[in-house]
């Protein structure tokens, strides 16, 4: 099956530029969940989803989710999507690229008077990168049945919970658990997102299947110290935060520098008071640890916590991590693998195979059923920046790849 138009990449642009409107000011996109800017972008999405035939709703967790006629009859169901939040000042195409391509891929064959055999749900999911809570992967784990209710009390910067936002946003958070898909009505999972890395660049290869999602852990790590006149107050028995948190921060990075297989970040970084003349008596900093194999992350981590721990003492400093994040790494199912390589084989495109070491919906979903991941090769591997880039060229590739997926996609009772 080949499309019949050649500009589906220019299309897809342009609304993903249209999206990237809907952003608080300032460089690149920023879009929070339950945010002025979210309901925004719910509504272009809408719009699209209609011209491709799909009813959209506003879920109780703040999901928008498109349902083709067959989804809405009950019938066997194939979920895509990605989410519609973002980093502070992301980019264009992370999450968004995965929710406008399977729309613009169903709208397309419907165009073309294709029907497809089995249900279509696309979701943009209300909550992936955790950016406002610290509490991610909210929408999906809704639908996978395995939302955690403890995070609805989690607070954003100005103490508002997570579940005040939801119902401001017009969600229900005592209805979340009974969005829950039922197992023998979903077929699978699809995602498409961009790289976030340099491997199809480097090969130049325009698209990827993915193999396996990486485990993530995310912790917060408060440093607790005595605050003093920055004048008067000896350096000698002085407990400033800020230079014990800084000596963990080097710490922590030497330990993910020595370890294979072993990524992480410190993201944020608040101190106290935070004064020009002040000895800083407290901070507060977020550590992510990332790798595919859970030995190596438990390793990594206990290194760096009993690190921690010892400059703590050394600085006379009080020190206090809690875990607010952990998802397993899970491998893509076989099948969907196979599908998306013939998919790419059929229309002209390597299926270059590739580990995600990116976090994504998928983690969630695959406790409800089986997942595959289409990657877009992004300029120069960027991501989570202003500058994230693909080209019209690649994401044509990408759209006309999921179109053949749909079509040859073998339904139980349709083989």
């Amino acid at each position: 099956m080949t499309s019949t138009s050649s500009d589906l990449g220019h299309t897809l642009l342009q609304r993903l530029d249209e999206a990237a409107r809907c952003s608080e000011p300032g460089p690149g996109v920023t879009r929070l969940f339950c945010s002025p800017q979210h309901r925004e972008v719910l509504e272009v999405i809408a719009d699209w989803m209609r011209i491709a035939g799909l009813t959209p709703e506003l879920d109780a967790a703040g999901n928008l989710v498109g349902r083709s006629d067959r989804a809405l009859a009950g019938e066997p169901t194939l979920i895509m999507g990605s989410h519609q939040d973002t980093v502070v000042e992301g980019g264009k195409y992370d999450g968004m690229l995965g929710v406008a391509l399977p729309i613009l891929a169903l709208e397309q064959l419907r165009r073309e008077g294709h029907e497809l055999p089995y249900g279509v749900e696309v979701v943009a999911f209300g909550d992936e990168e955790g950016t406002r809570f610290q509490s991610t992967l909210i929408g999906s784990r809704a639908l996978a049945g395995n939302f955690d209710h403890d995070c609805l009390a989690a607070t954003d910067a100005q103490g508002v919970t997570v579940k005040e936002a939801i119902e401001a946003f017009g969600g229900d958070p005592s209805a979340i658990a009974s969005l829950a898909r039922s197992r023998d009505r979903v077929l699978g999972y699809v995602e498409v997102h961009i790289e976030q890395g340099p491997v199809l660049e480097k090969r130049n290869h325009a698209l990827g299947v993915v193999t396996a999602l990486t485990g993530i852990e995310r912790h917060r790590v408060q440093v607790s110290g005595k605050a003093g006149h920055a004048g008067t107050t000896p350096m000698e028995g002085r407990r400033d935060a800020l230079v014990g948190a800084a000596e963990m921060i080097l710490e922590a990075n030497r330990v993910l520098h020595a370890t294979e297989d072993f990524v992480g970040v410190v993201g944020k970084l608040d101190v106290r008071p935070n004064a020009v003349n002040v000895i800083p008596s407290e901070v507060n900093f977020t550590l992510e640890l990332r790798s595919p194999s859970a030995e190596v992350r438990a390793r990594g981590r206990e290194t760096i916590l009993e690190a921690l721990a010892a400059i703590a003492g050394r600085y006379e400093l009080e020190l206090h991590t809690e875990q607010t994040y952990s998802a397993e790494a899970v491998d893509c199912a076989p099948w969907l693998i196979n599908a998306l390589q013939q998919a790419c084989e059929r229309t002209g495109e390597a299926a270059e195979p590739l580990f995600s070491g990116a976090g994504h919906d998928g983690l969630a979903m695959c406790e409800l059923t089986d997942i595959g991941m289409l990657f877009v090769r992004c300029r120069d591997g960027l991501s989570h920046h202003p500058d994230e880039a693909i080209t019209a060229a690649d994401g044509d590739a990408a759209t006309r790849v999921l179109m053949q997926f749909l079509s040859d996609l073998e339904v139980p009772g349709f083989r």
